[in-house]
């Protein structure tokens, strides 16, 4: 594998720089970019097409499962690494859905990083130990199609979702996603019956477990 070309995403400036200062000590990577969160990222593999993307799970505006879900369908030879706090079973589901092929920990050791990404650069798949148990049910589970809360939904009603439960008001995600206010109600209204949730709390509660947002977004 000759000069792979990696695009970093994450919401933290100060982790971006520490990741990019790792990656710029390891031969044959290159570190093509950094990016805030999820719409840059997509806007970056538009035009430049890096050979992979390291991606955090949770940032505001658009998250690394539905960005990740976008880039892989518009670049296929772009792979995507997605990064987690988290070692659960629903997390990495969600990411095997959306077409990751890597999940790694925040946590890891710069040593597991190169390892991650020399293996999805080869054209492999990385799974962090902490969640490869979980391979082989997911993997069984995937001829029954995807499953879970999060799969009931559209892109778009995952992507209001995520802006409600970040507190943003129903005219505001009107005006970030250039739509009606009657269409953000709608979809809004729609999101709540395939829940069944029926109240802001609550959908802020769900985007927090499903990891769309964090705590303190």
């Amino acid at each position: 594998m000759n000069h792979l070309r990696v695009l970093i995403v994450e919401d933290h400036a100060l982790v971006r720089a520490g990741m990019r200062a790792l990656l710029q000590k390891l031969d044959g990577i290159e570190v093509v970019s950094d990016v805030g969160d999820g719409w840059e990222a997509i806007k970056f593999v538009q035009t430049e097409a890096p050979d992979l993307v390291l991606m955090d799970i949770a940032m505001p505006g658009l998250n690394g499962l539905d960005a990740t879900s976008r880039i892989v369908k518009e670049s296929p030879t772009t792979r995507v690494i997605l990064l987690s706090m988290h070692a659960n079973e629903e997390y990495f589901q969600q990411a095997l859905q959306a077409g990751a092929s890597g999940y790694l920990l925040k946590g890891a050791e710069l040593v597991e990083l190169e390892l991650a990404i020399r293996t999805v650069g080869r054209g492999g798949t990385y799974l962090t130990p902490a969640v490869a148990k979980y391979a082989i049910e997911a993997y069984r589970e995937k001829s029954e199609g995807p499953s879970g809360p999060l799969a009931r939904l559209s892109m778009r009603q995952r992507e209001i979702l995520q802006l409600i439960a970040e507190g943003r008001t129903t005219k505001e995600i009107a005006s970030y996603l250039n739509l009606s206010v009657k269409t953000i109600e709608t979809h809004r209204s729609q999101l709540m019956e395939r829940l069944e949730i029926h109240d802001v709390p609550g959908l802020v509660r769900f985007a927090m477990r499903v990891g769309m947002i964090q705590p303190d977004s």
